[in-house]
C-alpha cells in the first residue's frame, strides 16, 4: 500500500535500526509499530519487559510512555524505566511520551537524560520527524565512535585507516621505532610521509626529545647547507651571529629530512660524513660538534633509479635506508578516502564555524571513484574549498569532482575547458610519474616551478 504510511518513506536507510516502543496501551503500540515499519520495532508494555528487550538488543531509539503499570496514572514507573534503560543502553535516544499536562515531567525527563519529550495525543508526522532526527544523531555518534576506534587501532598517532596495507605499515613503524635505525619513508606526494615520520619519533625512546623537520626541496641550494649544518659568525655576508643548524637542533631527538631525493650532491656528501662520524661542522667552522639524533628521511622519488643516473649517492642511500617504509597511495585504498574525508570535514567545519552536516550521496561516490593523484593533501584541499561554498551537505560539484551520472556532453566555456584539460593532464602526469615531481614536469614539458604553480592552482598539493 504505497503512500499509506505517513512516516515510512524516509526510513529506507533505517531498515536495520532498532526502535523500542514502551507503552501499556496495545492500540498505541500497534499504531506505532505500523507507522515505523521501516525500523525493527519491538513493543513492550511495562518496565521489566522493556529492560529485557534492551538487554537482548540495544535500541537506537526508544519511545517511552511515562504512565506505565503498576502506577499508570503517575510518572514514577516511567521515570524509573528511563533511568534503567539509559543505564543498559546509554547511547539510545529516548523520546519520552505522556498524556499528562504537567511540564515538570518534561524537565525531569531531560534532566535524567531523555533525548526529547513528546506530548500526546500522537501526530505521526510530527513524531516521525522527531524519531528520524534521533535516529540520525544516533548513527552519527556511532560513526564517530567507529572512527575513534579505527584511529585507536593504528599505532601511529593521528593515522586514520581501515586499509590492511596501512595497518601493516603502522605495525612495521611500531617495531622499527623501538630501535635506533635510520628510516627511509617512500610514497607519492601527499600520502602522509611526515605523519609517519612523526609516528616513528612518538613511538621511539627519543619521544621526549625534539622532532626537527626540514624540506630539502623547499630551500634554495645556497641556503640549504647553512639551514642543515648551521654557520659561524662571519662565515658569509649577512652572518652576523653563530647559528646552529637543524642537525644540531635535533640532538637527542629525531631529524626528519623530507624530499631527501632533491638534496644536491655536494650536501649529500656532507650529510654522509655527519651520519658516519656523528659530528657536524658548521659553515665557516673549523671544529666539529658532536650530535646524537635519529634520522628519518622521506622521498617520492625512486632513489635506486636516481643512483643509476648519478643523481643520488649509493653510499648515502644505504645509510638512510636501514629500514624502508612504503606508504600506499590513496587510490589503492578508496575506503580510506571516505574515512579521512568524513573526519576532516567534521573537524574543518567545526573549526571554521561552517554548517556542513556531511557529504551528499553522489559526493561520497565521487570521492570513492576519484583516483586522488595528490593523495590526502589534495583531498583536504578540495574539502576546505567545498566546505566554504557548500549550502548544506557537500556535493560532488562543491568538490569539483564528476558525479557518477554527470552529463559529459554539456557545453562549457573555453576557459573552463582549458582549466579541466590542465587539471586532467596534471593528474595523469602525476599518476604516471608515481608522484615524482621532476618526472611529472618532464612528461608535461613544463618547468618544475610551473608544475608547482599548476599543482597549487588545482589543489593538488
Amino acid at each position: 500500500m504505497t503512500g499509506s504510511n505517513p512516516v515510512t518513506a524516509s526510513k529506507t536507510t533505517a531498515s536495520k535500526t532498532v526502535l523500542l516502543v514502551v507503552d501499556d496501551d496495545d492500540g498505541i503500540a500497534r499504531q506505532l509499530k505500523w507507522a515505523f515499519d521501516g525500523f525493527q520495532v519491538q513493543t513492550c508494555g511495562d518496565r521489566p519487559s522493556a529492560l529485557a528487550a534492551a538487554h537482548k538488543r540495544t535500541p537506537a531509539v526508544v519511545l517511552l510512555d511515562l504512565g506505565l503499570p503498576p502506577n499508570a496514572d503517575e510518572a514514577t514507573e516511567g521515570l524509573t524505566a528511563l533511568e534503567e534503560l539509559l543505564a543498559v543502553a546509554p547511547s539510545a535516544k529516548v523520546i519520552v511520551m505522556t498524556g499528562q499536562k504537567d511540564r515538570s515531567y518534561a524537565l525531569r525527563s531531560v534532566a535524567l537524560g531523555a533525548y526529547d519529550f513528546y506530548q500526546k495525543p500522537l501526530d505521526l508526522d510530527e513524531l516521525g520527524l522527531i524519531v528520524e532526527r534521533a535516529r540520525r544523531l544516533y548513527e552519527i555518534e556511532q560513526e564517530n565512535k567507529a572512527l575513534q576506534a579505527t584511529q585507536a587501532q593504528s599505532q601511529i598517532p593521528g593515522l586514520l585507516t581501515t586499509s590492511p596495507q596501512v595497518h601493516q605499515v603502522s605495525q612495521q613503524v611500531a617495531r622499527i621505532a623501538r630501535t635506533d635505525v635510520a628510516v627511509l619513508i617512500t610514497g607519492e606526494s601527499g600520502t602522509g610521509k611526515e605523519l609517519v615520520a612523526q609516528g616513528v619519533h612518538a613511538l621511539s625512546p627519543r619521544d621526549q626529545g625534539p622532532f626537527v623537520a626540514i624540506n630539502c626541496a623547499a630551500i634554495p641550494e645556497n641556503l640549504l647547507e647553512s639551514e642543515l649544518f648551521g654557520h659561524e659568525k662571519g662565515a658569509f655576508t649577512g652572518a652576523h651571529k653563530t647559528t646552529i643548524g637543524k642537525v644540531e637542533q635535533a640532538h637527542k631527538g629525531t631529524l626528519f629530512l623530507d624530499e631527501i631525493g632533491e638534496m644536491p650532491m655536494a650536501l649529500q656528501a656532507k650529510m654522509l660524513r655527519v651520519l658516519q662520524e656523528r659530528m657536524v661542522e658548521r659553515v665557516g667552522g673549523r671544529t666539529g660538534v658532536a650530535v646524537d639524533f635519529r634520522l628519518v628521511a622521506a622521498t617520492n622519488r625512486d632513489l635506486e633509479q636516481a643512483i643509476k643516473t648519478g643523481e643520488f649517492r649509493e653510499d648515502l642511500y644505504y645509510r638512510i635506508g636501514e629500514a624502508v617504509v612504503t606508504i600506499p597511495p590513496l587510490r589503492e585504498r578508496p575506503e580510506d578516502a571516505m574515512l579521512i574525508a568524513q573526519r576532516f570535514l567534521q573537524s574543518w567545519a567545526g573549526e571554521q564555524g561552517l554548517n556542513c552536516p556531511g557529504f551528499a550521496p553522489e559526493a561520497m561516490s565521487a570521492i570513492m571513484d576519484y583516483e586522488w593523484p595528490g593523495n590526502v593533501r589534495e583531498l583536504q584541499s578540495r574539502i576546505k574549498r567545498a566546505a566554504a561554498v557548500a549550502d548544506g551537505r557537500v556535493t560532488a560539484a562543491d568538490l569539483q569532482l564528476a558525479a557518477p551520472d554527470q552529463d559529459r556532453d554539456a557545453v562549457v566555456s573555453l576557459k573552463e575547458a582549458r582549466r579541466h584539460a590542465e587539471l586532467d593532464a596534471t593528474r595523469k602526469a602525476m599518476a604516471a610519474a608515481g608522484g615524482n615531481l621532476s618526472e611529472a614536469a618532464r612528461l608535461l614539458e613544463v618547468s618544475r616551478p610551473r608544475l608547482y604553480q599548476l599543482l597549487d592552482e588545482h589543489g593538488l598539493r
